[in-house]
């Protein structure tokens, strides 16, 4: 029997009651997505899980309550009006044991639904820019379906899945969306600098996308063979893999190659990402793994935040209760880097939000989430200097991220670590 179908008859092997994988990032398959809210009337209680997704999400929207729930390991963009916390729901994990979390059975996995590159001569698809946490999904689900798109780069590592193993193909050529990159602000600029001044050659980097990581990779051109071990990257790095300055010739753990478990970027980046033997990626559960990490020389882990508190804590997922993200693999990266030889976690950010809201305040907004600890925080970096909190006491750390605050909004924040302490 030939597993080649359309979509409509791929999703009608899904059920009623069943959880179901759907491929994140640019690799979202929504041409089965598509298919499966437009089944939705023969389903009821569906539990989608995913990361963050391209495209609507409709399967998200209060008419199909009935057929689907949503469970996101990560929340995109096209979730946060979505989510009720209650149909709609994050589950907070790192990034580095959701591989687990599928396979050990504790969220098992009855439909995985990707998207993979053409099978080469041999019956091998890619799954091309996002491995992460995919590579799971696939191994552990009972049915895995997938969307063949010859749009999908081939990428050298974890991501290769043979045809026997995808039990429906459903050919649908589309180009990935693309994220193109944002134009740094000064302030970002600024913080850019700063953080390149923390940047030793040889050192090995993790970051991740937007205007702050694409400020801090424009400073690093000066900077010599520097290695990429991180769980994503974007257009931001080719420039520094172009020039030379990203050689890898410094790594332990897979020498002149630059790692990661995904992609995210523009149609550049997914070109030079395809069949690319110095581009490999893993299974998120061996990217993340603190002892995979720490392994590599100077890891320098630059993550961002939505806000810190005086004594360090450091809220990287919620406005107050409202998720907007999730908890990723900051930790994974923070414990990584500060196990690493020489290495240096660094969280950087803006001292005041877009609206002029301070993110560096007396306390967290009540129901914010503390995703990296004040006990594992170490470099803060603001547009207006770089201080390292580790080995510091409570005082010591709130007077360090004063100086480094907004200059306006300095005398408040005394005054309220003043009247804290009283």
């Amino acid at each position: 029997m030939s597993k080649l179908c359309n979509a409509d008859k791929a999703v009608n092997h899904i059920n009623s009651n069943q959880r179901v994988f759907v491929h994140g990032g640019v690799a979202t398959p929504t041409a089965l997505v598509d298919a499966l809210v437009q089944d939705a009337s023969r389903l009821h209680n569906v539990e989608l899980i995913h990361l963050h997704t391209s495209g609507d999400a409709a399967y998200a929207k209060p008419e199909y309550a009935r057929s689907f729930r949503v469970a996101n390991l990560f929340v995109g963009a096209n979730m946060r009006r979505q989510l009720d916390g209650n149909r709609v729901d994050y589950l907070p994990c790192f990034l580095s044991e959701i591989p687990q979390l599928f396979r050990s059975g504790r969220r098992a996995l009855d439909v995985a639904l990707v998207q993979v590159s053409p099978p080469d001569k041999r019956g091998y698809c890619s799954l091309g820019v996002s491995v992460d946490v995919a590579r799971a999904a696939v191994d552990s689900a009972k049915i895995v379906i997938a969307q063949v798109n010859r749009h999908m780069p081939r990428v050298h590592g974890d991501g290769f899945v043979h045809i026997d193993q995808l039990d429906w193909l459903v050919e649908h050529d589309e180009p990935l969306p693309e994220v193109p990159a944002t134009v740094p602000s000064d302030e970002e600029q600024a913080i850019g600098h700063h953080a390149a001044e923390l940047v030793e050659d040889g050192a090995t980097l993790q970051m991740g996308i937007g205007a702050v990581p694409d400020a801090v990779l424009a400073s690093l051109k000066g900077h010599r063979h520097l290695g990429v071990h991180t769980e994503m990257w974007s257009d931001g790095l080719l420039p520094l893999l172009e020039c030379g300055a990203v050689d890898n010739s410094q790594k332990v753990v897979h020498p002149g190659r630059t790692v990661s478990g995904f992609v995210v970027g523009t149609r550049r980046v997914y070109d030079y990402i395809h069949d690319n033997p110095t581009i490999t990626q893993y299974d998120i559960g061996y990217v993340n793994r603190v002892s995979v990490i720490n392994r590599n020389p100077k890891v320098t882990a630059i993550n961002s935040a939505v806000e810190i508190d005086l004594t360090g804590q450091v809220c990287a997922d919620s406005i107050g209760h409202r998720v907007i993200s999730g908890v990723g693999g900051q930790m994974d990266f923070i414990r990584g880097a500060m196990t690493s030889d020489r290495g240096k976690p660094i969280i950087a950010l803006t001292s005041r939000t877009r609206k002029g809201a301070p993110r560096i305040v007396p306390t967290l907004r009540p129901g914010a989430g503390v995703v990296t600890t004040r006990a594992h925080v170490q470099f803060i970096i603001t547009e207006n200097g770089a201080v390292d909190l580790y080995g510091k006491t409570l005082n010591e750390r709130a007077q360090l991220l004063i100086s480094i605050a907004h200059p306006d909004d300095q005398e408040t924040l005394e005054r309220a670590w003043r009247e804290t302490r009283a």
